[in-house]
This record gives structure tokens, C-alpha cells and sequence, in this order.
């Protein structure tokens, strides 16, 4: 059997094989991928909180949203889909680990030469693209909804602490969905678990895209209500 045949092999069984222990007692690997990724999503609302404070908002360009008129479908959708990619983003970073951890190690078994040298070493340069592909992410989305944040709180007349508090519903709930993969990479780094990212990757890609659609579905239904009371009472 080929080194990258084999690879594959193993992989699928490992897969296979963690996906029928979970289903047994989901609890402990659930409870540790959400409570991760609810810590990581809290720390990026502060950081979003910290940057809608110290940057001016952008004057020529005001917005609150408004009212829904029915289902808003189209809208609802548009907020799916964005947010997908940023899940997707970091599944994709989670498989990374996954071929860096787990897959590329077995495969250098198999080699020799030049051809296990190259094996090797790629172990280090993909962990290396996760972590700047992640921070990258977090970076951007923290100075994304910062600045957004800060002129949404002008035209609304209302405080960035007073914006996050109308958003957290919705927002820890998308933040949660779409750092679960990252949630798992977390996890099976601090563990040296790296065969379990495949399976990891496909469970909490399921888990999050019900939880993307009901906090979609709550931006758009619920949270212009909550803006426009927080903006009146002040």
C-alpha cells in the first residue's frame, strides 16, 4: 500500500472510530469544544468593544437596521452565507491540522529519502499556516466589527458598551458556531490528539450551522427592536 494510501486509510478508520465513541457520550468533548469556543467568542467581543471605543466612527456612513417586514429571507440568507465563510475558513484550518498532525507523520513512515525529509518538515510550516490563518482571522474580525461597531453606536446614539449588550445574544452565538473548529484544534493540540480532527471538523460543522441560522434569524427579527429601544431610552 502507497504511503498516501495508507494515510488515507488509517485516517478514515480513526475517523470511523471517534465518531461511534462520541455518539456513545458526546458530553465531555462537546462541553470542552463550546466552552472554548465560548471563551474565545467573549474575547473577541471584548476586543470588537475595545476597538468600536478608541476608533472615531466613520461619519459618512450611517446605519441601524431596520424594522423587518416579514421573513426577510433574502437578508437572513446574505448573514448565512458570510458567516459560513468564516466557519469554513476555520474548518479548513481544523483538516489542516488534522493532515499536519496526524496524516503527514504516517506518511513519512512509509518514505525515504528526500521525500520523507519534505514529509517531515511540512509538519511544522502547516502548524505555522493554521496559527497565522487564525490569528488573521480574529484580527481582522476584531477590527472589522470595531470600526463598524463604532459608527453604528453614533448613529444610533448610543455607548459601544450599550451596542454590545444588544448584540451579545446573536453575536456569542455566531462567534460560538464559527470557532468550534478552532475550538477543536485547541483542544486536540493540548493533547497531542491530532487523528481526532477530521471527525472533529464534521461534527462541529453540523453542530454550527443550525446555531448560524437561528442567530441570523435573530438579527434580523429581534435585534433592530433591541437597538432602537436601547437608542430611545438614553
Amino acid at each position: 500500500m502507497e504511503a498516501n494510501q495508507y494515510a488515507f486509510v488509517h485516517g478514515m478508520a480513526r475517523t470511523r472510530l471517534f465518531l461511534a465513541r462520541w455518539r456513545e457520550d458526546p458530553r465531555p468533548v462537546l462541553l470542552g469544544w463550546f466552552g472554548a469556543a465560548i471563551v474565545i467568542s467573549i474575547c473577541l467581543l471584548v476586543a470588537v468593544w475595545f476597538v468600536a471605543s478608541v476608533i472615531p466612527p466613520d461619519l459618512g456612513f450611517e446605519y441601524v437596521p431596520a424594522v423587518p417586514h416579514g421573513p426577510e429571507t433574502g437578508h437572513t440568507l446574505n448573514l448565512m452565507g458570510r458567516n459560513s465563510l468564516v466557519l469554513a475558513l476555520h474548518a479548513f484550518a481544523c483538516i489542516a491540522g488534522f493532515i499536519a498532525g496526524s496524516a503527514l507523520p504516517l506518511a513519512a513512515e512509509k518514505r525515504s529519502g528526500v521525500s520523507r525529509w519534505i514529509h517531515e518538515n511540512a509538519r511544522p510550516v502547516a502548524f505555522a499556516w493554521v496559527v497565522v490563518v487564525t490569528a488573521f482571522s480574529l484580527i481582522t474580525q476584531a477590527f472589522a466589527l470595531g470600526v463598524f461597531g463604532s459608527t453604528l453606536a453614533a448613529s444610533a446614539n448610543i455607548s459601544p458598551l450599550m451596542l454590545l449588550v444588544t448584540v451579545t445574544p446573536h453575536a456569542l452565538l455566531e462567534l460560538t458556531a464559527v470557532f468550534l473548529p478552532l475550538a477543536a484544534w485547541t483542544m486536540a493540540s493540548k493533547r497531542d490528539e491530532w487523528d481526532q480532527l477530521l471527525a472533529a471538523t464534521a461534527v462541529t460543522v453540523c453542530l454550527a450551522f443550525p446555531m448560524l441560522l437561528a442567530s441570523a434569524m435573530w438579527e434580523v427579527q429581534v435585534w433592530p427592536y433591541l437597538l432602537r429601544a436601547a437608542s430611545e431610552g438614553i
